[in-house]
């Protein structure tokens, strides 16, 4: 099943061509040529960068790059706080050609290791030299590593923005929580038509400013926030890390509109008493993880803001959004976005998807890449997915995640969901647990306030069938969680 697109479009606009531009350098140099004074970007250490400063920065940390020896197709770890620097980084790499292969700063040198020996690149430009040797240890070649400013020798202004929509952009690698991280290859293609979906779904314009607070080196911070400033002609507000009252100042400072989180971000403004201050802007939306619709409704209530939820992943990019106009439904994520099609496996109930946001395969991993989709090429999402009647789409679980407890199908997200409605819990993860009688049992990992594991055990009798309930209760201080607020269950199974 998979909704009309127009949903998410105006009355009466035609399908959208989500590919004129070709390339996403094809379609921010379009927009820097139009205006070259408009601000696009803002840090606290240089003020303002224009569009016309933009292009020339990229234009000329390109020829660097040509100069150094790097060729198109040629990869480019990038590992640095956010920053102006590394934004022009990111973009100059793009325009020439690279591959560009963003790495989470946190990360150590086995992790740094495994990603750099994977994709042998030939530059690194980070903020930690640490880093940067671990780089150029495991790739076991000659590697140009430089800091974010790319302080190289110049070279003459090499061809750039000749790309087309096949010629591969980005190289992530999935985040590892079930399994050893896979590298993604996200071409030209795939992200502009993503990009150019939300601008259309989210109503985007030269107009709109966003506060951005979530990291580079994912695809929510980079693939969705920078590239969408760019994509739309708008500009946005680069903060080195989230904090709740960072964000709410930076809003005001800057007359922001718009402002992108994930649900650990917004449980911290919720308890803010500063929450109301989030009215001020024109829209909310939250993704990479599950936003309870308690949560939903606590920021709708204090905050005026009715939170639009989208679903997204690595290897798709966004593929479903609540509407801009009409029901933002809590607990689902919404309608396919324009471009996408979606279907439910037929007896697994899994998210297919399909379409020009979808990855062509697997960095040398052509069985990895045969085993992700179907025969007839649709992506096997390895989430569990539900339609309301009207086609709003709910995301129960992930397969892999499903537990098989006395020979009855357990999804944890329906588990949780109904853990986190008592108001003393802050956070809850569910997993199965080897047990000789009933192969899996149901335990639930949980933060919580003054509250007991009988009150949660009769909660969940309440509501949920004898097989779904938890068998036992462990409360944590903290889940173990990923850069981007993820829980990683396998630490917990």
């Amino acid at each position: 099943m998979s909704p009309d697109w127009s949903a998410h479009l105006p009355p009466g606009t035609p399908a959208p061509d989500l590919l004129a531009d070709r390339s996403l350098p094809g379609s921010w140099t379009r927009r820097w040529a139009e205006d070259g004074r408009a601000r696009v970007l803002f840090e606290d250490a240089t003020g303002w960068t224009t569009a016309g400063e933009l292009e020339e920065r990229t234009t000329t940390v390109a020829g660097r790059y040509a100069a150094a020896g790097l060729v198109r197709g040629d990869r480019l770890v990038l590992s640095a706080a956010a920053s102006v620097d590394l934004v022009v980084a990111h973009v100059a790499a793009l325009r020439l050609g690279l591959v560009v292969v963003p790495v989470n700063g946190a990360y150590g040198q086995r992790e740094v290791a495994a990603v750099a020996s994977d994709c042998t690149p030939r530059a690194a430009v980070v903020d930690s030299a640490q880093c940067g040797a671990w780089v150029a240890e495991a790739t076991g070649g000659p590697v140009v590593v430089t800091g974010p400013d790319v302080d190289l020798p110049r070279g003459p202004e090499p061809v750039l923005d000749d790309l087309g929509p096949d010629d591969p952009a980005l190289l992530v690698y999935t985040s590892g929580t079930t399994g050893a991280p896979k590298g993604a290859v996200l071409s030209h293609g795939n992200l502009l038509a993503s990009v150019e979906a939300v601008r259309l779904a989210w109503r985007w314009t030269p107009a709109d400013r966003l506060v951005l607070a979530l990291p580079l080196f994912h695809v929510h911070g980079l693939g969705v926030g920078l590239h969408g400033t760019l994509t739309a002609g708008a500009s946005a507000v680069l903060r080195p890390r989230f904090d709740a009252a960072d964000l709410l100042d930076s809003v005001r400072e800057h007359d922001a509109s718009l402002w992108f989180g994930v649900p650990t971000m917004y449980a911290r403004v919720a308890g803010s008493p500063r929450l109301g201050e989030l009215a001020r802007l024109r829209l909310c939306v939250s993704g990479s993880a599950p936003l309870s619709p308690e949560l939903w409704s606590a920021v709708a209530e204090g905050g005026g803001q009715r939170i639009l939820e989208r679903y997204g992943m690595t290897e798709t990019l966004m593929n479903v959004s609540n509407p801009y106009d009409g029901e933002r439904r809590p607990g689902t994520v919404g309608l396919p976005l324009p471009g996408v099609e979606l279907r439910l496996a037929d007896g697994t109930d899994e998210v297919l998807l399909r379409g020009p946001n979808v990855m062509r395969g697997y960095w040398q991993r052509p069985e990895a890449t045969a085993a992700a989709f179907t025969e007839d090429g649709w992506f096997l999402s390895g989430d569990v997915g539900a339609h309301d009647p009207d086609g709003y789409l709910r995301i129960v679980g992930r397969r892999k995640e499903l537990i098989i407890s006395g020979g009855y199908n357990v999804y944890p997200r329906e588990v949780e969901d109904v853990l986190r409605t008592h108001p003393g819990v802050r956070d809850a993860a569910v997993v199965g647990r080897p047990d000789a009688v009933w192969g899996e049992r149901v335990t639930a990992f949980v933060e919580a306030d003054g509250v007991s594991e009988a009150e949660l055990l009769e909660l969940a009798a309440g509501q949920l069938a004898p097989y779904k309930r938890p068998r036992a209760v462990v409360f944590v201080d903290a889940l173990p969680r990923n850069a981007l607020g993820k829980v990683v269950k396998g630490e917990l199974a």
